[in-house]
């Protein structure tokens, strides 16, 4: 599964941008909390795409650790593992834009480390 190319449209009023078209994908936005952290998983059948969208956010990607910038897009291949954080000295939550393309299962999250006792 390859990285979705994200399109960026000037307009008149301003610009948008499109991170998928005419594609099986599931959107969602993360939250997380001052000081947490979602599980370190990984999936086999779909690859993400994460966009910061607010300051504070670190994300864990194969042993290597991102601090977007809000608005950057951070691309997570089928097979990678990851998670987001919210920096400990974030007095906000964190929000992150996921695109999953592929298969969207619940049961596709394969936890290798779980701070809450999940599997």
């Amino acid at each position: 599964m390859q990285r979705p190319e994200t399109l960026h449209v000037e307009k008149p009023w301003g610009s948008f941008d499109q991170y998928a078209l005419n594609t099986n994908c599931t959107v969602k936005i993360l939250t997380c909390k001052p000081g947490q952290k979602l599980s370190l998983q990984r999936h086999s059948h779909r690859g993400e795409l994460w966009v910061a969208l607010d300051p504070g956010v670190v994300v864990d990607r194969d042993g290597e650790e991102l601090r977007p910038v809000v608005g950057e897009e951070i691309w997570l291949p089928l097979g990678s593992t990851h998670r987001l954080r919210c920096d400990a000295t974030t007095a906000h939550p964190v929000r992150v834009l996921e695109v999953s393309l592929g298969v969207f299962d619940e049961a596709d999250i394969e936890r290798l480390q779980d701070d809450y006792g999940r599997n």
